[in-house]
């Protein structure tokens, strides 16, 4: 996890490292758009838990005051309807849309790392019974397809916005990539049931 401290860059200039919150949450400031945490939370929840994770509350308040002391964002408060507390709202400032610019051009992308909780049961499959891999199995397929309608219906809405165009592009990425899982469930099945047939045996297998 990155630290706090400034790093130099090739033109001399400091910049500060951020954890990988920190970024998503600078990355969603640089629509352009004056958003309260409950907002950052709201539009996390419809775009990064897709494809990367949706950080807690606890999360984005925290790096709001990261952002804040490292000049990246700026805040103020508005005053809301009577009754109601005034909330306050957060900004990118130009020093915060150049670092997360710099950040998106120039730091390497790190290769994605699968940790799938059904393959590794799968993988444990000689200690389970067929019946409990098989709802393993469904329970997958479902969750998926559930993944997959809810970013299919976030790209729709995201399409609205114009300035949501690459937003829009990845939500229909995670509508492909759920649906591929939903579809490999399923291929497992099959399998499953090939070693289930008569003349198999899966108690001797070895990994």
């Amino acid at each position: 996890m990155a630290d706090e401290t400034a790093a130099a860059t090739p033109g001399g200039a400091a910049r500060r490292a951020l954890p990988a919150t920190g970024w998503a949450v600078l990355g969603l400031l640089s629509f352009g758009e004056e958003l309260s945490g409950y907002d950052l939370k709201k539009w996390s929840d419809r775009s990064l838990r897709f494809f990367y994770w949706s950080p807690s509350f606890s999360q984005i308040y925290s790096e709001l005051k990261r952002l804040e002391k490292a000049g990246y964002a700026a805040s103020r408060m508005v005053a809301q309807e009577t009754g109601t507390r005034d909330k306050r709202v957060y900004r990118i400032t130009g020093e915060g849309m150049d670092a997360v610019r710099r950040w998106a051009r120039e730091t390497p992308v790190d290769p994605p790392v699968l940790k799938h909780g059904p393959m590794l049961r799968l993988w444990l499959g000689h200690l389970l019974e067929p019946r409990q891999m098989r709802e393993l199995l469904l329970r997958q397929q479902e969750f998926a397809e559930g993944m997959r309608l809810g970013a299919e219906a976030d790209a729709a809405a995201a399409q609205e916005e114009e300035a949501w165009a690459y937003p829009t592009l990845t939500l229909k990425w995670a509508e492909r990539y759920y649906a591929s899982e939903r579809d490999l469930a399923a291929a497992m099945l099959k399998d499953i049931e090939t070693l289930d047939a008569p003349g198999t045996t899966g108690t001797d297998r070895t990994p």
